[in-house]
């Protein structure tokens, strides 16, 4: 006896090649357990390692951070006073431009 024809076929009669599979085994359990030991292991890795570079990292000192931390925030008032002129002083061309 024929079986129907599925979507997948789009209704041309192919028979598959394949058996049905059932988890009555518990192989396919066994399968992703094994995957997500595999996964779990890759992941440990991936931060033992970051771990290990981490140490290898020169942290600044407090001193430095202040002074550092201290200088972006200088340039920033800077530029952004800078940039408040530039606005102003162009919008007062325009202005005078347009009418």
């Amino acid at each position: 006896m024929d079986r129907a024809p599925d979507s997948k076929s789009g209704c041309w009669g192919f028979e598959s090649l394949l058996a049905c599979q059932f988890s009555s085994n518990g192989r396919e359990v066994d399968f992703l357990m094994d995957k997500i030991k595999v996964l779990f292991e890759k992941v440990k890795n991936f931060l033992n390692e970051a771990k290990i570079e981490l140490k290898k990292v020169t942290w600044p000192t407090p001193k430095q951070t202040l002074a550092s931390t201290s200088v972006v925030i200088i340039v920033v008032v800077i530029v952004s006073l800078f940039l408040g002129i530039v606005d102003f002083g162009i919008s007062k061309i325009i202005r005078l431009t347009l009418g």
